[in-house]
């Protein structure tokens, strides 16, 4: 598989309080669950939709038509990241309830290179390692 686009889902619910900054600053500097990525590898974020996050369905399906016009990317060259504050617990929410669904929609629409996880703060690995957050 040759990577060509990461596409991070973020919960739509922790993006009113969270610009996303973190994320797409370790996707930039190769960090945690980027540093696989080489250069030249384009990037873009969007929100589940809220819950139950059933709008993931029409935002892959309009990028999939965009990325295929204007790139000629097919859904093998994409990465999908589960951000963190959809997949883990930490200090936004715990781990999504509807994560099994958001996953199923993004099979169902052809993209198979799906990954949980975006940025990691060290912050809150250690409370999970402290046992104050969940881990899964």
């Amino acid at each position: 598989m040759s990577t060509k686009y990461v596409v991070i889902i973020q919960c739509d619910i922790a993006h009113r309080r969270c610009s996303g900054f973190a994320c797409t600053n370790a996707f930039y500097n190769k960090e945690g669950m980027f540093q696989k990525y080489e250069d030249g590898i384009k990037y873009i974020s969007f929100t589940c939709g809220g819950c139950c996050g059933k709008s993931v369905a029409v935002k892959l399906e309009h990028f999939a038509k965009k990325s295929r016009k204007a790139n000629n990317i097919n859904k093998d060259d994409v990465v999908i990241h589960l951000s963190s504050c959809m997949v883990t617990d930490n200090h936004h929410y715990d781990r999504c309830p509807h994560i099994e669904y958001i996953k199923s929609i993004i099979l169902k629409k052809g993209y198979k290179n799906i990954i949980e996880g975006s940025y990691i703060s060290k912050n809150s690995e250690k409370k999970r390692e402290q046992g104050i957050y969940n881990s899964y």
